[in-house]
């Protein structure tokens, strides 16, 4: 776990370095699959008045499914953040900002740690820039090769079947 004791970083900044396990506990309901530890390093500092800042650059490989063909992928995830924590009620939560309980002795980095990681997380995973994904009809994977299902046209073209090559469509 990553604690802080916010009075050390009353005295100067504190240095934030770890790696979080990806079956620690933290990480149930995340709804991304860890499949590395999650490598933290950053410096935390007082800020002013009741004010912190954290620096913070962490690491880790994700597993998640192509959004074409459904495959397994490895994505690895590098981000760096500054992100600042405050007693003040007062300012909105989020965005990088933090609301620190009143009397809090040790700050516990984790759960900041947990959000900007689902953050960093893309959204749209492709196994490959050219993925030809699934075959609508049958399923299959476009990827190993063509499916076997006859092509279809949009029947929205089928009135241009019935001109000839040749013929011109008439203006009245």
């Amino acid at each position: 776990m990553l604690r802080v004791p916010l009075s050390q970083a009353h005295a100067g900044s504190v240095d934030t370095v770890g790696a979080i396990a990806p079956d620690d506990p933290a990480f149930k309901g995340l709804d991304v699959q860890l499949v590395e530890p999650v490598k933290v390093t950053g410096r935390f500092s007082s800020a002013g008045e009741e004010q912190y800042y954290w620096r913070v650059s962490f690491s880790t490989t994700v597993r998640a499914q192509c959004r074409r063909c459904l495959a397994d992928v490895r994505v690895p995830v590098e981000e760096s953040r500054g992100l600042i924590f405050t007693t003040d009620s007062e300012l909105p939560e989020g965005d990088g900002c933090y609301v620190v309980p009143p009397r809090t002795q040790v700050l516990d980095l984790t759960e900041p740690l947990r959000e900007e990681i689902f953050l960093a997380v893309p959204h749209f995973v492709e196994c490959r820039a050219d993925c030809k994904g699934l075959c609508p009809r049958c399923g299959a994977d476009l990827n190993s090769g063509p499916c076997g299902c006859p092509p279809t046209t949009d029947p929205r073209w089928e009135a241009l079947k019935t001109l000839l090559p040749g013929d011109t469509p008439t203006r009245d």
